[in-house]
């Protein structure tokens, strides 16, 4: 069997899972690069890896010989490409395809009425609704965009990124979080308005302010530390802005690293917060907070928060940009440390069980064998399982109905 992934460019939250299908299918499977990876990403720490992985071929230098493995693979993965036309050339041809697809109704599914848009979805998606393309919904709010357009009826399967996993000895587990003292809590993103940082400086005055509830030796905890990890537009006013709090000194501004030294500071911390709205189609560094063993506090209109967190098991969420309610739910887990803990291992066990390349690319390939005998069959449960298709407004409502944890 042959897969060929098409994608603008590989980069660190691809590449284990791309990994784990060569291992899999050797030359079988190769990644199509379309574009030069752009600076901005460069500049972040994300490092240009074509030239380093044997599976990995350049459009942009070898068009011919990359189409030609566009049309005639066994199966094609289809991520965004910038190059349409190729994708759209094997699906004409009636060959295999899975498209992998974030939000196409990202910032409001009232975007839906434009009838420009609608022709544009139809011709790349709604018209190959009953030939053979699937989609695997990177995000939990992806499905219900697809199902307004009427594409791929009962063919949408859950699936995101999988950044590298890492996985620890019952010794190292035991070592690596602090055991009281300085509460360690992580945030890790560009400083610009989807993200929310300024939550951070919030939360910060909060703890600040609500200091009795969650510190003292019965609770485990005397001071704590929010970590930075990133930078943006809104740097220069977040330390302005804690500076007028006057909680400058519990906040450490990282600036961007290496996912490697990123990693380092999520191992030590006990809670991540990740408060990205909306407009964030996944939110690759929840998996890799998760893998380190983080309680996670998590913004519910974030795409990867409902296929990774069960509320008040590997988690919290809170809703819709919700600040005290975020506030809530760290407050709860910073003055419950055991509890704090237990999720934290939990959320650990999330990723490295289900939510991982080597898993993901094994149930990609037993998928696609199937739809090469004409019986794709889902997986039970994590990536390639059905996705369910729930209203943007909806989720936290159904979050909520199917857990039983009340701590806050």
């Amino acid at each position: 069997m042959t897969i060929t992934f098409i994608s603008n460019y590989i980069n660190h939250h691809q590449i284990p899972f791309s990994n784990a299908c060569y291992r899999e299918l050797g030359e079988g499977f190769c990644f199509i690069q379309t574009q030069p990876m752009e600076q901005e990403r460069i500049d972040m720490g994300w490092q240009r890896q074509e030239d380093a992985l044997p599976y990995v071929l350049c459009l942009y230098e070898e068009e011919e010989r990359c189409r030609r493995l566009i049309l005639e693979s066994d199966i094609l993965l289809a991520g965004w490409t910038g190059r349409e036309d190729l994708v759209e050339e094997r699906l004409n041809l009636g060959r295999a395809t899975i498209r992998i697809s974030e939000r196409i109704y990202r910032e409001g599914q009232w975007k839906a009425i434009s009838p420009r848009g609608l022709i544009h979805k139809y011709r790349e998606h709604t018209r190959y609704r009953n030939q053979d393309a699937y989609l695997l919904c990177a995000g939990a709010y992806v499905p219900s965009d697809f199902h307004i357009i009427h594409a791929y009826p009962q063919k949408m399967y859950r699936f995101g990124y999988f950044p590298e996993t890492a996985h620890y000895t019952k010794e190292q587990w035991e070592r690596l979080k602090p055991q009281g003292g300085t509460l360690e809590i992580v945030w890790a993103a560009r400083f610009i308005p989807l993200k929310h940082p300024e939550f951070m400086i919030r939360l910060a005055s909060c703890l600040k302010e609500r200091r009795h509830i969650w510190a003292g030796k019965e609770k485990g905890f005397d001071t704590f530390r929010i970590h930075m990890v990133g930078s943006g537009e809104m740097e220069a006013h977040l330390k302005e802005q804690a500076r007028k709090e006057g909680v400058e000194e519990s906040l450490v501004f990282h600036g961007f690293l290496a996912p490697e030294r990123v990693r380092k500071i999520m191992e030590g911390c006990h809670i991540h917060v990740f408060t990205s709205d909306y407009l964030e189609g996944w939110g690759a560094v929840m998996n890799e907070a998760m893998n380190s063993g983080c309680g996670e506090v998590a913004n519910v209109q974030a795409g990867a928060v409902p296929y990774l967190i069960r509320h008040g098991v590997n988690g919290l969420v809170y809703p819709d940009g919700d600040f005290e309610k975020m506030a809530g739910a760290v407050l709860y887990l910073a003055s419950h440390p055991a509890e704090c803990r237990e999720m934290g291992r939990a959320a650990y066990e999330t990723i490295t069980k289900l939510w991982n390349a080597e898993h993901a690319a094994a149930e990609l390939i037993r998928f696609c064998k199937g739809v090469l005998e004409g019986k794709a069959v889902p997986a039970q449960e994590g990536p390639l399982s059905p996705a369910p298709v729930i209203a943007p407004g909806k989720m936290y409502e159904v979050m909520m109905r199917e857990s039983d944890f009340n701590g806050f």
